[in-house]
């Protein structure tokens, strides 16, 4: 349960936002699309089981949750904090007139480019005030994470990491992607995460895994020299999430390139343990992980980094360019996405990290290397 404290430390943070940016009010959408219900439950506790909704945050004032007709029984509603929850047929009808009759000049939204239904976008476009895309500025005000929520992340890191063990101990030649990775997802269920998981691998023969992630497959089999990495994206009873991610493979060696990205791996985490601190950019932590894989022929296909929280993927991202300052408490995932320089070899490990003042924090005890099939859990 969310204390008031807290409740009350979040609004305030939006709010400060809100006035940096001389916006009257944002709306904030979410819907079921795995990793994008959290902007909504990090501001009302509602939990999207089905459909979608809309938290309304004035600059001054009460906030609103605003829900479709047909998802009043689609959900706990109780769970929420926020005293007026509206139900109506179409929730761009209902926001246009409150920023109407509330004389609002400018309102910033998140979810404008990914998450708003077209339905309310269509009724919102026509209204008086000034529409602005927000999601940048809204999650800057939520990334620094509480003590709170900090423990909720921790929380959601010892389920994550047990799946990573369990992927690792039922490893084995002749089963199938998908048998290796259900005891995974039976375990994240079991521990409450519910559908707030979203687990991927990418896998390929002779020592090397593709780029390209993929669904696990319940037809394809695994076989002696296969090198396979899964993906393991939860969110704990809490609602953070957090991401892990390590190289499995079974007999052989790993290819050349292979070894040369886990070297440059090594490098990163221990880079990322004096750089990832208060104080210092985005970009500037990217340039510091991100130079031995350069130095080593490697592509970066994938982002470097970015903040993670009651959403999947959050602003800020650790990139070439970002010049935002990195705050005590801040949470990202960090994944170099190292592919070779014939495209068709990759590492991609991931580790949630937290920023301190003296720098960066990694919240999985899973050794970062390539694991051997034969290996059990230290």
């Amino acid at each position: 349960m969310t204390d008031r404290a807290e409740i009350d430390r979040r609004c305030s943070r939006v709010r400060d936002a809100l006035a940096r940016n001389d916006l009257d009010a944002a709306i904030v959408a979410g819907n079921e699309y795995t990793g994008f219900e959290g902007a909504v439950t990090y501001l009302s506790g509602f939990v999207i089981v089905h459909r979608y909704a809309y938290v309304l945050v004035p600059r001054e004032g009460e906030p609103s949750i605003v829900f479709p007709s047909e998802a009043r029984y689609v959900g706990e509603h109780e769970t929420t904090w926020i005293d007026e929850q509206v139900f109506v047929d179409r929730p761009g009808d209902w926001l246009r007139d409150r920023i109407e009759s509330s004389g609002w000049s400018r309102v910033g939204v998140y979810g404008l480019d990914y998450i708003m239904a077209v339905r309310d976008y269509r009724q919102l476009e026509g209204c008086s005030a000034e529409l602005s895309g927000w999601d940048v500025e809204f999650d800057h005000a939520r990334a620094v994470k509480s003590p709170e929520e900090i423990e909720s992340v921790r929380d959601s890191m010892r389920i994550n990491a047990e799946g990573f063990w369990i992927f690792l101990e039922g490893y084995e030649v002749g089963k199938t992607e998908s048998e290796i990775l259900a005891p995974c997802e039976k375990l994240f269920v079991d521990e409450g995460c519910g559908r707030l998981t979203m687990d991927m691998v990418l896998v390929g023969e002779n020592g090397r895994a593709t780029p390209e992630f993929r669904i696990a497959s319940s037809t394809r089999r695994i076989q002696q020299g296969d090198m396979c990495l899964p993906s393991l994206e939860v969110a704990g009873p809490g609602g953070h999430w957090v991401e892990v991610s390590r190289a499995v493979h079974a007999g052989g060696e790993p290819s050349v390139h292979a070894r040369a990205m886990e070297e440059a791996y090594h490098e990163y985490f221990e880079i990322a343990k004096k750089e990832l601190k208060a104080g210092a950019t985005a970009h500037d932590v990217h340039r510091a992980v991100a130079r031995g894989f350069v130095d080593r022929g490697a592509a970066l296909g994938h982002v470097t980094g970015h903040s993670i929280g009651m959403t999947m993927i959050e602003y800020p991202k650790i990139g070439e360019g970002v010049e935002t300052v990195l705050e005590e408490g801040m949470v990202f995932s960090m994944h170099p996405h190292a592919i070779s320089p014939d495209g068709d070899d990759c590492l991609y490990m991931q580790d949630t990290w937290l920023v301190t003042a003296d720098g960066g924090e990694p919240l999985a005890d899973v050794p970062l290397r390539i694991f051997d099939a034969s290996e059990g859990r230290p």
